[in-house]
């Protein structure tokens, strides 16, 4: 139900006179919004703007809409190329707050006075974005450090935006069919949790504290360490770590520094983050990403993160090798696997055209493959086609994208296809080895544990119905010859598995005795049962697939 309220009514006008203004005035009439347009309104807006104005007339709109205008920058479903590139350019640059808030903020969150907190708090922000803004201080040890303090009302505000935004989305969603083919709901869902996460600074910090530990083999990547005791939701206190922003940095400045090296340490850095530690830094653009004094790569503003699960990571790593190889088929069946075929859904043409886009790159130039933007014109097919990819799809791809701005800025010959092609399989090794480590096998013994445990009744059970002549086999014809030999079979069977299943258990129980003999670092008598298990379990899956295969091509003979 779309609300009377006045502010409400306010941001409905807003938005309606963005669509009226940029061609979409039959949204607004199919939304029932052509009332609250006055005419000079609407005369005003039909003017055809240039790309660049939507950018403007987000940022006017206030912090709401300049992170949805950075969200759309991702959206190559719904806009076209150059409104994309507009809103990727997308400042969040707005007027700072007094410095009078600030101290009643700070002070109000730490519990004590700024002059008693810090050594020294300079009351001119180093920066101002839309929902904090940065200052300079230095603790009362000397350490220099950046406060980031949230803007006053901010959640409120935002709170009240989404739901009016999200009232419209609904109702687009119900009754028009751009909105039933692009969700704009759950595009907004997704913004109101980035942006919920993002007010929580606490959340921030620890996201530093996690990116530094899983970051720590990369020497030149750098993530500033929180101060905890001097951080709350709203206030977070951070090392302060001088430099200056990649693309500002000027081509003689470039030339002083190891480009190749720090875009090859970036990009596998990344990497690792999508493809085995699941918790990506979504906003990677070129402002949160410093050249340091030392010329290290830091990385800022980590409170936009995404988090990946593993059967998405597997399927994502699947995807980017068939992209960086120029496998276009295998590329969509793969992003089918990652998403859901709506009512109408075209497979063969989403096929097609994604083996196009694939085979496009990677005639043109692989060397220049730009994966961030291979990904977002994916998206674009999967709405056109009736198939919704996951949110996760498009973070990644919005992150890929700013990571391909930055890490051509260093190295203009970047070649991201065979980083990725190497990193993938340093990352297929890894995880090979991690699944089988004696922490992993645990879960398996246990389930073990209670399969032995609960195989004999389950036999007894079988044998007792089979004995009181009990168990019923519903078959068109019967040859007892073939049904006694076939539960020969099951018994041996069964047999065989519960001696291999001994010798695991045992092998498990094994490897926690301490032995001179070793195998590959492992009590050498365990490592011998689980080699006896692993053979006679593989000989007992080739004689099951030779016969029961024999089985079923002899009547057909």
């Amino acid at each position: 139900m779309v609300s009377l309220k006045p502010e409400r009514l306010k941001r409905y006008k807003d938005v309606a006179l963005l669509f009226v203004k940029y061609g979409r005035s039959d949204l607004v009439k199919q939304a029932g919004l052509e009332d609250s347009i006055e005419l000079d309104d609407m005369q005003l807006a039909e003017t055809r703007p240039e790309a660049e104005e939507l950018a403007a007339d987000l940022e006017k709109l206030g912090p709401t809409f300049i992170k949805l205008g950075q969200l759309l920058s991702t959206r190559a479903d719904l806009l076209p190329t150059p409104y994309l590139e507009a809103l990727s350019r997308l400042q969040d640059r707005i007027e700072p707050f007094p410095y009078e808030q600030v101290d009643e903020i700070v002070s109000g969150e730490l519990g004590v006075r700024i002059s008693k907190a810090f050594a020294d708090f300079d009351p001119e922000p180093l920066a101002a974005a839309s929902l904090a803004q940065v200052h300079l201080a230095h603790m009362r040890d000397g350490r220099a450090v950046v406060v980031k303090v949230q803007r006053p009302n901010i959640r409120e505000q935002i709170i009240e935006d989404l739901e009016a935004l999200g009232q419209m989305a609904q109702f687009l969603d119900t009754h028009t069919e751009i909105g039933k083919r692009y969700e704009f709901e759950n595009m907004l869902l997704g913004l109101r949790r980035s942006l919920l996460r993002e007010l929580d600074f606490k959340v921030e910090a620890n996201n530093l504290i996690t990116f530094a530990e899983n970051l720590r083999e990369f020497d030149r990547i750098v993530i500033p360490d929180p101060i905890e005791a001097f951080s709350t939701a709203r206030v977070l206190t951070m090392e302060y770590i001088p430099g200056k922003k990649i693309t500002d940095l000027s081509p003689l400045r470039l030339m002083e520094i190891d480009g190749p090296g720090l875009a090859r340490e970036l990009f596998r850095a990344y990497l690792k983050q999508i493809l085995l530690d699941g918790l990506v830094h979504a906003d990677p653009h070129p402002g949160n990403v410093m050249l340091t004094e030392d010329d290290c790569i830091a990385l800022l503003d980590l409170g936009m993160v995404t988090r990946l699960l593993p059967g998405f990571r597997d399927n994502l790593l699947r995807l980017m090798l068939a992209i960086s190889e120029g496998r276009g088929e295998e590329a969509a069946e793969t992003a089918i696997r990652m998403g859901e075929a709506k009512p109408g859904f075209n497979k063969s043409e989403f096929t097609s055209r994604v083996a196009e886009l694939v085979a496009e790159h990677a005639d043109s130039n692989l060397s220049r493959l730009n994966s961030g933007q291979v990904a977002l014109e994916i998206t674009k097919i999967s709405a056109d086609c009736w198939f919704r990819l996951p949110s996760e799809f498009t973070m990644v791809a919005k992150a890929l994208l700013n990571l391909d701005r930055v890490v051509f800025t260093l190295d203009p010959s970047f070649e991201p296809a065979a980083v990725i092609r190497q990193r993938a399989t340093e990352i297929l090794q890894r995880n090979l080895m991690q699944s089988i480590a004696p922490g992993n096998l645990i879960g398996g013994v246990v389930e073990l544990k209670e399969f032995v445990e609960k195989l004999p009744a389950r036999i007894n059970k079988i044998l007792d119905t089979i004995g009181n002549n009990e168990l019923k086999v519903d078959v068109d014809t019967i040859d007892e010859k073939v049904v006694v030999e076939g539960l020969q079979k099951v018994a041996n069977r069964i047999s065989l598995g519960l001696v291999l299943a001994a010798l695991i258990v045992g092998a498990s129980m094994l490897m926690r005795v301490e032995t001179s003999f070793r195998i590959l670092g492992y009590p050498g008598f365990a490592m011998i049962f689980f080699l006896l298990a692993a053979i006679a379990g593989i000989g007992l899956a080739v004689t099951i697939i030779m016969t029961d295969v024999k089985a079923r091509k002899k009547p057909d003979e």
